[in-house]
């Protein structure tokens, strides 16, 4: 019976090469099936091959789960075989992991650890505890149990150090710093997380240089995790060299094609000594130059897959480009990841006519995280439009992510306030202050973020101050003033400008000019020295410039102002532009300098009618009213399967905390600039930065 075992073994593995998953399946379930008798171990190794191959090629998880069990029932009655009873374990744990059933995952995860720590204290044995460790953190953290999530990875550590594994080793403290970084993160544990940080330099410092070339994955997580770890305490400049870093490495592994080694053992495909690709990640297929592996064999797990990841690093470019106005790869990158995450939630299954309730259970997480991703490229389009007055660009992309948040509105939950804030932007560029109002304080109220809470309170209060009548004028204080207060404890530096800028106008509103120099001077510092946000520094150069011809220092104004102008330009932002230009003619005509001001006002009155053309095409558009339109999202919630556990599970989310993802206000031409009392803020258009 061996003989016909082996048979049905290769039979089956010609099959799969062929893509017959199906007969595949068929020739081992013979085995399993048979009236004739197999030995108990046959049975096992066939079931586990049974479960591997529904797992690569399939969604049918519950039938891969009932192999396992079966296989754990027959292995309770052989003493030995460790590592097929580990191969058991695993397997099984990721089928718990997939339907979402993890009291019963963390009880075979326990039962997995106690039989390694009875084996003997070999390299296999704190291998396979490495595997079961990183699975059961990442149960322990779906239940948000992050605490003891850490201990379990300091666990896995432990053992990988035993073995002088330094892959392993980094794997584990970048998994800490994960848990750290982007799910434990406040004030009291700040500190714990800048040492997870210099320990992840330390372990990846200590391997071997041509050990870390082939770990390609460690790399690529090891780098993302610095970059957020840099954005979330507005540290934008030590960012961009590991965005450089990234990029270079993404573009070198695309050039030799992904010809990625493992770490170190090789595997066969015979049913016995198979190795088990996991499946936390989703359940297609992939080539090995597909695949960015974090750790070695047992574990093989990627932290997303290639796709996912090579999106990631185009996203983190758009970030640092797109408020230095470096549109062009902006354009390229937008156009790139939106096309890779399309493809990949097409092999998911998701075409224009699925919703929510069609996803398979095991295919919803790897939606969510390419969903999430598409809507975060949708933003950053939208305030690239917006930034240069391509205001039907916009329109277009802002409905995409509308229309996406309808289908998937659980998997998407936590756009609904970015939507918002976004309508609010896009109503206030084109002038509907009211109704960016209402959605500025809609976001808020949605959001759990505080800074976004206050970025949305200080966007609401410049619209405020644009509508300009007194009551507008009195809300508008109601926001900005508790706000002010509290400036001193934000984490991040954006929230401070923000605030600086809102607060400027507000004292400008109250004729209070030399404090609001202040202000804005220290506003404009952070969006030069810590931000690097050339949009940011225009507009505050504009204020100053303004500013300081209010103050009758027209020397000061007209270099402030030619600076704004040119920043202006390059970034192609026409209102800007033409609220400088308003100004330079005030300048002018204090001056006495007849022909600057008159070639100054002919240029303003030219852009001025580029701008208002645009905004008719952009007002005459379907999608107009229903975007500026004082309505909240209307969906309906997906109640047919539990999304809950699936959507909370945060042990790979992706947390970006991007800084300038939303934008600021700027204020549109005045008649006359000549009294900074008589600022016609009523005139004022927002812009993205």
């Amino acid at each position: 019976m061996e003989a016909v075992a082996e048979g049905l073994w290769g039979l089956a593995d010609e099959f799969e090469k062929k893509g017959e998953i199906g007969k595949a399946v068929k020739c081992l379930e013979a085995i399993c099936q048979s009236h004739a008798s197999f030995l108990p171990i046959v049975e096992v190794k066939t079931r586990l091959r049974i479960a591997t191959i529904l797992l690569r090629h399939s969604h049918n998880v519950n039938h891969a789960k009932s192999h396992l069990e079966r296989s754990q029932l027959l292995l309770n009655s052989i003493p030995s075989c460790f590592d097929l009873k580990c191969r058991t374990y695993s397997l099984l744990s990721q089928c718990y992991h997939l339907v979402g059933a993890i009291p019963p995952q963390k009880q075979i995860l326990y039962k997995a650890l106690h039989l390694t720590s009875a084996a003997a204290p070999d390299v296999s044995a704190k291998l396979w505890c490495c595997n079961f460790n990183s699975q059961l953190a990442n149960a322990l953290i779906i239940e948000g149990d992050y605490q003891n999530s850490i201990s379990t990875l300091e666990s896995g550590y432990v053992s990988a150090t035993q073995i002088c594994y330094p892959e392993l080793q980094m794997f584990f403290v970048a998994s800490i710093l994960h848990v750290r970084l982007l799910m434990q993160w406040d004030d009291q544990t700040a500190n714990e997380v800048e040492r997870a940080l210099q320990r992840c330099n330390q372990v990846w410092e200590t391997m071997p240089s041509d050990r870390r070339a082939h770990c390609m994955g460690l790399l690529f997580y090891n780098e993302l995790l610095h970059i957020f770890y840099r954005l979330r305490v507005s540290d934008y400049k030590n960012a961009v060299k590991h965005v450089d870093k990234l990029d270079a490495a993404m573009r070198q592994d695309s050039k030799s094609r992904g010809q990625l080694t493992r770490f170190t053992t090789t595997t066969t495909t015979s049913a016995g000594n198979d190795s088990l690709e996991p499946t936390y990640f989703g359940n297609a297929k992939r080539a090995l130059q597909d695949k960015l592996f974090l750790a070695p064999p047992p574990i093989n797990g990627e932290w997303l897959p290639k796709s996912a990841v090579y999106a990631l690093v185009d996203l983190m470019i758009i970030i640092f480009g797109r408020p230095k106005g470096n549109f062009k790869e902006c354009d390229k990158r937008i156009q790139s990841g939106i096309h890779i995450i399309k493809e990949e939630l097409i092999r998911l299954g998701i075409t224009d006519d699925v919703r929510e309730v069609d996803l398979q259970h095991s295919a919803i997480w790897m939606a969510g995280v390419y969903l999430m991703l598409l809507m975060q490229f949708l933003e950053n389009k939208v305030a690239v439009e917006l930034t240069r007055s391509e205001f039907l660009e916009a329109q277009e992309a802002l409905m995409q992510m509308k229309n996406w948040f309808i289908r998937f509105p659980t998997i998407l939950q936590a756009c609904e306030s970015i939507i918002e804030m976004l309508r609010g932007q896009y109503s206030h560029s084109v002038g509907c202050y009211n109704e960016a109002a209402f959605h500025y304080v809609e976001a808020a109220k949605i959001t759990e973020s505080k800074s976004m809470q206050i970025m949305c309170q200080a966007y609401a209060a410049i619209s405020y101050f644009c509508i300009g009548d007194a009551e507008s004028s009195s809300q508008a204080l109601d926001l900005i003033g508790p706000v002010y207060r509290m400036k001193d404890s934000f984490v991040g530096v954006r929230e401070e400008a923000s605030i600086l800028f809102a607060y400027g106008l507000l004292l400008m509103k109250q004729q209070d000019l030399q404090e609001a120099r202040n202000r804005l001077a220290k506003g404009l510092q952070i969006a030069h020295v810590q931000m690097g946000n050339l949009q940011l520094v225009s507009q505050y150069l504009t204020i100053l410039g303004n500013l300081a011809l209010a103050l009758h220092d027209t020397g000061q104004a007209r270099e402030i102002l030619r600076s704004s102008l040119t920043l202006a330009k390059k970034l192609s932002d026409i209102p800007t532009q033409i609220w400088v230009l308003s100004v330079l003619t005030g300048l002018f005509q204090q001056l006495g300098e007849r022909g600057n001001q008159m070639e100054n006002d002919e240029y303003r009155r030219k852009k001025f009618d580029e701008l208002q053309s645009r905004l008719a095409d952009t007002r005459s558009s379907i999608y107009h009213i229903e975007l500026i339109d004082k309505v909240k999202l209307q969906v309906q919630q997906f109640h047919e399967i539990d999304m809950k556990r699936t959507i909370a599970d945060e042990s790979m989310r992706v947390n970006l905390d991007i800084p300038e993802s939303v934008g600021l206000s700027t204020p549109m031409p005045v008649p006359s600039s000549s009294r900074l009392v008589d600022l016609d803020t009523g005139r004022r258009g927002k812009r993205k930065l």
